[in-house]
């Protein structure tokens, strides 16, 4: 049985959509706390400041994907499997919790300077997982010679896209999309169409 939330969670996700509905610049506290259902007093005893809750809601959605990310690129799989999976993982979780990855990419530029040094480091340290893989697959043969760091911006970019245009009950679920960016990714970093047996596996 699913547990209720927490008045914390639903601040977390109210939040998460207004900003991504109409930006953290245009949503004040007063409407997030009508959204919620709770006194404006109240909601500034969860967090202290919007900055605060833009922060956490980034934060976790971080923490939240990248530990199933370093696990796949912590696996004995082959490098093209590894960067295959990793990559369906990071698409199909912006789809499944849009609006927190929506914040994410693009509010998190409002961030001030003490609450942003946090959000970089963990920003570089995400991607740092991908270069590696990508570092490892140029390495051993498996992926062509390429800027590794500029190939995991743009297939990052690619996945991220999805929070813009993906809607439920679109002419794709959310695996098929992940699974065919991650197959694109992979076929540019490999030069190779070959199939490959992540293409059947269960994304999420």
């Amino acid at each position: 049985m699913n547990e209720e939330p927490t008045t914390r969670e639903r601040i977390r996700a109210e939040a998460a959509a207004l900003f991504r509905r109409k930006g953290f610049n245009g949503t004040s506290m007063a409407e997030l706390a009508v959204e919620v259902g709770i006194t404006k007093s109240s909601l500034y005893h969860h967090f202290p400041s919007k900055q605060a809750l833009l922060s956490e809601i980034i934060e976790l959605t971080v923490n939240r994907v990248a530990p199933l990310v370093q696990a796949v690129a912590d696996s004995d799989l082959p490098i093209a499997e590894k960067m295959c999976r990793a990559v369906a993982i990071h698409a199909v979780e912006a789809i499944h919790d849009q609006d927190a990855v929506a914040c994410f990419i693009e509010e998190g530029r409002y961030l001030a300077p003490d609450f942003m040094a946090i959000h970089v480091v963990a920003r570089d340290d995400y991607e740092q997982i991908f270069r590696e893989m990508f570092e490892e697959g140029i390495a051993s043969g498996d992926f062509l010679p390429q800027d590794a760091d500029l190939a995991v911006k743009g297939i990052l970019g690619m996945c991220n896209s999805v929070v813009r245009w993906y809607w439920p009950g679109g002419s794709h679920t959310p695996d098929q999309i992940a699974s065919e960016f991650a197959l694109f990714a992979v076929r540019g970093a490999t030069g190779s169409a070959r199939p490959l047996r992540s293409l059947e596996m269960d994304s999420r």
